[in-house]
């Protein structure tokens, strides 16, 4: 019966009624932390700080990031695929900032950085809204790669020439071309099929891109806690990560990988086997990219993003919480791009 009545439903009765079961789990989940921190600020101020008094900040933080993007994508759907274009611009935008703030430049990169910001951005994301997804996927990583380095090498300043681009196309790549692919997600044609059509349910696609690689994130993170308190998780590269273990890490990625190919119905595959596959790509790209931009942060000495400040997140740094989206949407998006050769 439930089936029944979900498949009467027009597309975007079926992506609102979506949100409105995702919004109510988040004020569910929000009830529950507000009331378990409210206990603890009933304990005995003169009583020693636990582990347990504690331990519900990463899940503050993870739930800040789940409202964060939820209502950023909602906004997407309801506001139309143009305005939600605009929007991650702007998430570009602050992304970009955060990085560069804590990258170190000279008076020699101000030209690439207006470049950065104020012609790559822009141009990227009106490909994005345009369609034009020929040059979209080349446009930075051919055009752009060539032009920061001349633009740096016109300002008459070689020291540290080659460290101080590097950064800067690092953070092009990842804050600008990486998420500009989350929008695309939206704009893609899919083939209709009688049997199996996907016309105005693009939603449901980005949705389950982010549903399973931040479900991977949560159950790596949680898998990693459960097997430390029993001396299993060993570090691969504790300079780098003391969280990241192989085992929790494979568990991560086959949960959420399995999870999506139950999400099946809800994609543009046909099949489960489709989906989990497309989930574990999207999973992987995405753990190691959160993985190597911890690497990053290493190198500049900050445990997240935003540095001393507050983001415009509210929260320890925008950057932190969509580095694995940034990674894991565009290997997601040319894969099914391929896939069903748009």
């Amino acid at each position: 019966m439930i089936n029944d009545f979900i498949k009467n439903l027009s597309p975007q009765q079926q992506i609102g009624l979506l949100f409105v079961i995702v919004f109510g789990l988040l004020a569910l989940a929000t009830v529950i932390t507000v009331m378990r921190t409210f206990r603890v600020t009933q304990l005995d101020k003169d009583l020693p700080l636990t582990d347990d008094m504690v331990q519900s900040h990463p899940y503050q933080a993870l739930l800040k990031t789940s409202w964060l993007i939820v209502i950023i994508f909602w906004l997407s759907w309801s506001m139309g695929d143009r305005v939600a274009t605009v929007l991650f611009a702007f998430l570009s935008f602050f992304a970009l900032r955060e990085f560069m703030t804590l990258s170190p430049t000279k008076r020699g990169d101000h030209r690439s950085l207006l470049l950065a910001f104020f012609v790559v951005l822009p141009v990227q994301y009106g490909l994005v809204m345009t369609e034009f997804f020929n040059l979209f996927t080349v446009f930075i990583p051919v055009y752009v790669f060539l032009a920061i380095p001349v633009v740096s090498a016109l300002s008459n300043d070689p020291e540290r020439f080659l460290e101080r681009n590097a950064k800067m196309q690092w953070g092009i790549m990842v804050c600008i071309f990486g998420l500009s692919h989350v929008p695309a997600i939206l704009l893609l044609d899919f083939p209709v099929r009688s049997e199996n059509s996907f016309d105005g349910k693009n939603m449901f696609l980005l949705f389950h891109l982010v549903f399973v690689v931040q479900l991977c994130m949560i159950v790596q993170h949680l898998s990693w806690r459960w097997l430390k308190e029993r001396g299993r998780a060993k570090a691969v590269a504790p300079n780098v990560s003391a969280s990241f273990s192989w085992l929790p890490w494979s568990i991560g990625v086959v949960t959420a990988s399995f999870v999506g190919g139950l999400l099946s119905s809800i994609t543009p595959f046909q099949y489960p086997a489709q989906a989990l596959a497309l989930s574990f790509v999207a999973c992987v790209a995405g753990s190691f990219g959160h993985f190597v931009m911890k690497a990053l942060k290493r190198d500049r000495g900050v445990t997240h993003w935003a540095g001393g400040t507050r983001s415009v997140t509210g929260a320890e740094g925008l950057l932190d919480r969509i580095d694995a989206l940034c990674f894991a949407a565009p290997v997601f998006f040319h894969t099914v791009h391929w896939y069903f050769d748009l």
